[in-house]
């Protein structure tokens, strides 16, 4: 846990000004604003450290999102500049695209994309909006990878979806630190403390993971984790998901060739 979080949130909001200062000073801070603990914090500390009119904040419902209030909610306590893109009609599309594809059955052994690809290309389509927004705006903009310690830790996020951007100012902090964080910064207690979700699966992430952040983050911290089979899928999923983590490996040529 975080002894000083108000101290914290200061160092990292001069740590985010500093990045933009040696990258493009001018630019914007894109995000996507999805109404939970993550993209709110992250928000946050954006428009404290750049100001709000420098913070762009992209809502992309999936056709109809029933928690997307919470979104605006976020949107109205900062006063961030917005736009909403619905990637319904793009989601379909790219469905659509695979299963008018006859010989996909052939390759795939399957009719249609299986459920972990249907899972994880929103959020790969999400980053890409991202992106094009990040480069349409007249000063440019650098897109902020949301994500924290636990679920890189287990690797809870989509490879080239959630799991990119430009620059990460949480990726050091647990779910619990991130909470500290937004109680800090005077967030909306609903958004806070919102039980975390991917909004995909229709399940909590605590669902998904099987076990609780609470046991993830005392593991981080102590290295002691008093429920062994909580132990054994944290210790397998971080063995799996480390290749989001690490760079891609590459072939290195010998000094023969």
């Amino acid at each position: 846990m975080l002894k000083n979080p108000e101290k914290t949130v200061e160092n990292v909001v001069q740590w985010i000004r500093e990045y933009f200062e040696s990258s493009m000073p001018n630019a914007c801070a894109v995000l996507g604003i999805s109404g939970g603990k993550d993209s709110s914090v992250a928000a946050a500390l954006c428009a404290k450290a750049l100001g709000k009119d420098r913070v762009v904040g992209i809502t992309m419902p999936d056709g109809i999102q029933p928690d997307i209030d919470d979104s605006h909610a976020l949107i109205r306590h900062l006063g961030i500049r917005t736009l909403e893109v619905n990637i319904g009609k793009i989601t379909s599309a790219f469905s659509e695209t695979f299963s008018e594809l006859p010989e996909f059955e052939t390759v795939c052994g399957q009719k249609s994309l299986s459920k972990p690809a249907r899972i994880n290309y929103p959020p790969r389509i999400r980053m890409s909006v991202l992106y094009a927004v990040a480069q349409s705006l007249p000063a440019g903009g650098l897109v902020v990878n949301t994500c924290n310690r636990s679920e890189d830790y287990v690797g809870y996020s989509t490879k080239f979806g959630d799991a990119a951007g430009d620059f990460s100012p949480m990726a050091a902090f647990t779910v619990h630190e991130v909470l500290q964080l937004g109680e800090a910064l005077g967030l909306p207690q609903q958004l806070v403390h919102k039980a975390p979700s991917d909004g995909l699966s229709g399940m909590t992430d605590e669902e998904k993971l099987g076990f609780t952040y609470a046991e993830l983050d005392h593991y981080l911290d102590t290295g002691v984790c008093g429920n062994s089979e909580a132990k054994e899928k944290i210790d397998r999923l971080h063995r799996m998901n480390l290749h989001k983590l690490q760079p891609m490996p590459h072939y290195e040529k010998n000094s023969e060739e």
